[in-house]
């Protein structure tokens, strides 16, 4: 599958580059994806960050090489990407439960962090509900904030309890999540709370119009308590639906619509967007 391959050549990326500067962007434009789609991607479909990979990975080689007893702390320190000895001995302790300096004695316990092989299993009986739309440009008014990838899924919902504890949602009634793919980093993304500008009665200082442009979407219907049914949703997506669709992710904004509700009800209401083409 078209995802299987292109995901396993980015971890055979970073292997064969293990021990140079690895980001989210070097990744992905080696396998021409957006740093969005290629994080996302990747966390969903392995339970983990790039960065946690890459950290794990490079950790778990150095132990290695201490242990052949060929190489000094420090010289494995520098080569795995640690300025100082002291930063790679917090970082290798924290990992192996052990200072690396204890590493050759007897009875001595380290972990091993092998090389991930993605293999995506499509299993049927779970059923899917999603629609195909085109929508023309449109407008919304969002709040927006910046995210780190390693803290978004818990960042995120407290962004959402910090925008109504403001009273934004009196003005701005936040029936919509939108991330800004065409803006992220290595890093670093943008995600808006908000409404479409036909909605909004008022716009609270710190807003922004956002024009989303004419798009073919995929729809996708969530039924249960917030985040956990939406970003188990996402998790589908990416794993279920993506792999074996004949669309491909545009770059551009992702959405998420919310609707009136008890959030916390198993069965509250809300969708997923998605921008696509066909392959």
């Amino acid at each position: 599958m078209e995802w299987t391959r292109m995901l396993n050549d980015a971890i055979d990326y970073i292997e064969n580059n293990i021990t140079e500067e690895l980001t989210c962007e070097h990744v992905a434009d080696y396998i021409y994806l957006s740093g969005f789609h290629f994080h996302r991607t990747f966390t969903i479909l392995t339970g983990m960050t790039l960065g946690d990979y890459i950290r794990n990975r490079r950790l778990s080689l150095a132990a290695q090489e201490l242990l052949s007893g060929k190489f000094k702390v420090i010289d494995v320190a520098l080569k795995y990407g640690y300025q100082t000895p002291e930063s790679f001995s917090k970082a290798f302790s924290k990992f192996h439960g052990v200072i690396p300096s204890q590493v050759k004695r007897e009875g001595t316990i380290l972990k091993s962090f092998n090389r991930l092989n993605l293999i995506i299993k499509l299993e049927g009986g779970n059923s899917m509900e999603y629609k195909i739309v085109n929508k023309d440009v449109f407008e919304v008014v969002v709040l927006s904030r910046l995210f780190e990838d390693e803290t978004a899924k818990t960042e995120i919902p407290k962004f959402w309890g910090a925008y109504f504890s403001a009273g934004y949602g009196e003005k701005v009634c936040g029936s919509m999540g939108i991330c800004y793919q065409e803006m992220n980093n290595s890093s670093h993304w943008r995600y808006g709370i908000g409404c479409e500008k036909q909605y909004a009665r008022d716009i609270p200082e710190g807003f922004e119009i956002l024009k989303i442009p004419a798009h073919t979407w995929a729809v996708f219907t969530c039924i249960g308590a917030m985040p956990d049914a939406i970003q188990d949703m996402w998790k589908r997506i990416y794993s279920e639906w993506l792999p074996a669709s004949n669309y491909s992710l545009l770059s551009d904004f992702d959405i998420e619509f919310y609707y009136e509700g008890d959030t916390g009800s198993s069965e509250y209401r809300s969708e997923i967007w998605i921008p696509i083409k066909e392959k």
